[in-house]
């Protein structure tokens, strides 16, 4: 099921339900229907930040841990980022997912309008 965020700030934006409820979760708000007003639209873009900031400590630490890894197994540092490279195609980072959002709500904030979906 897609999410469509809309604000008179941006243009709509569509999500697949899935990615949406761990951007609204992030958020305390409900998937199916809700609105970010304009008042709440500065600390949901600092949430959204802050995990982003923690996703990308998350995946730095992930990606020494397997070079380590990869050392002690012998690999070779092209072997190593042939399969960080691999790994990294594989997967669509929760920022890439957010960015559209997260651009809605920093124009929201700046006109202090609202974001809603569900309507």
């Amino acid at each position: 099921m897609l999410i469509t965020f809309k604000s008179k700030a941006a243009a709509d934006i569509l999500m697949y339900e899935i990615h949406a409820k761990r951007l609204l979760d992030l958020l305390g708000k409900d998937v199916k229907r809700g609105i970010i007003t304009a008042a709440e639209t500065g600390t949901a873009i600092q949430k959204l930040e802050a995990e982003i900031e923690a996703e990308h400590r998350r995946e730095h630490e992930a990606e020494e841990q397997a070079r380590r890894q990869a050392q002690e197994q012998g690999l070779d540092e092209k072997e190593v980022e042939e399969e960080m490279a691999r790994h990294a195609a594989k997967n669509v980072k929760f920022s890439a997912r957010a960015y559209p959002l997260l651009e809605m709500l920093r124009a929201a904030h700046a006109q202090g309008r609202d974001v809603m979906w569900g309507v």
